[in-house]
């Protein structure tokens, strides 16, 4: 097996702002390709100044490991991502994309696409939000009216957050999400459940500090909507801390190593009675079209990181006004396009 590394520059389509980073137009991403029998599989990590990873330094790892990734396959997707965790376990971002490509590659070789693999049907698919990140109220009035969408997740975190929604309401009848990103106190949370439950608010995202479990278990039983765990599930055993502290958990691929262990962590939410929801970072069509192979697991799905784009990694699924589209292609169903890259091989 072999494996080739490619490095884009993500055009985003407007300067994005959560309330805990600064405002981005650029997002590096890492694009993995593993080869054998004539076949290729992609996976994807996407640069993160949240968690510490930088492309160069993702670059830099695989290039220390090749020989590590580049085993004999013939393993199942869970063997080989079994095989990588003692290697890759202080970098689940690059877990992740090794464990895309693998999956992608391994579907490709037995000639299914991934979802059929896991015995899984496009029956009744959550449809996906689009972001609004935080700007000016005029702006962000602009980007909803420029992209007509089913569910907007608004990104809050600042003074003005109940102006802004119900501002951002009288220009649309589309359900909202609210994301504050670990920018909210308790009273703030408990009092804005109420009054955004009157303006069509599904659910409130990571309200608090991800450690700070004691006031979550506050804000579970005093807010009046959901609360959807994101900054506080990052891995497998924060399932069972999320248990009686949230309503539902947002997994990301990413930050969890994978779609290996992504189904586990749904799986194991479910048994819990918790609502289930995986979401993105700012990716590609490559890790975009992974996400969608689990989206019949799902309550709820955030996989629109593509749609803020001015540019593409490759051809994949398709979203169209909130809801998936799948290729005719086996695998996670993607073709890298031919764009300007860095390609270390």
């Amino acid at each position: 097996m072999k494996l080739i590394i490619r490095t884009y520059n993500l055009q985003l389509k407007h300067p994005f702002t959560i309330s805990r980073g600064a405002t981005r137009t650029v997002i590096p991403s890492v694009i993995v390709e593993l080869q054998e029998h004539g076949f290729s599989g992609y996976g994807e990590a996407t640069e993160n100044v949240y968690y510490n990873k930088t492309a160069k330094q993702l670059v830099q790892e695989l290039i220390e490991k090749r020989e590590i990734v580049e085993v004999s396959s013939g393993r199942t997707p869970k063997a080989y991502w079994n095989y990588l965790l003692p290697h890759f376990d202080k970098n689940m971002f690059l877990l992740c994309a090794l464990d895309e490509a693998y999956h992608d590659l391994y579907t490709k070789i037995k000639g299914v696409k991934l979802y059929e693999y896991w015995g899984l049907k496009l029956e009744k698919l959550p449809q996906t939000n689009y972001t609004i990140g935080i700007d000016s109220i005029e702006n962000m009035v602009a980007k909803m009216n420029e992209t007509p969408w089913p569910i907007y997740k608004i990104k809050l975190g600042t003074k003005r957050d109940l102006e802004i929604v119900t501002e951002l309401r009288k220009h649309t009848n589309s359900i909202f999400r609210i994301d504050a990103n670990c920018g909210w106190t308790v009273d703030e949370t408990i009092k804005y459940s109420y009054e955004f439950k009157k303006l069509g608010v599904e659910f409130i995202e990571q309200p608090l500090p991800a450690t700070n479990w004691k006031d979550a278990k506050k804000v579970f039983k005093g807010s009046c909507l959901p609360i959807i765990a994101d900054e506080s599930c990052i891995v497998e055993t924060d399932i069972n801390k999320c248990h009686n502290h949230f309503h539902g958990v947002n997994i990301k691929l990413m930050k969890c190593g994978g779609l290996t262990p992504a189904k586990r962590m749904i799986a194991k939410a479910k048994l819990l009675g918790l609502k289930t929801m995986v979401g993105c970072m700012t990716e590609s069509s490559v890790g975009i079209s992974a996400i969608a192979h689990l989206t019949p697991m799902l309550d709820y799905v955030d996989m629109d990181g593509v749609l803020l784009l001015k540019n593409d990694t490759a051809k994949g699924v398709k979203i169209e006004h909130g809801n998936v589209q799948f290729p005719n292609i086996n695998g996670t169903g993607v073709k890298l396009n031919e764009n300007e890259e860095t390609n270390y091989s």
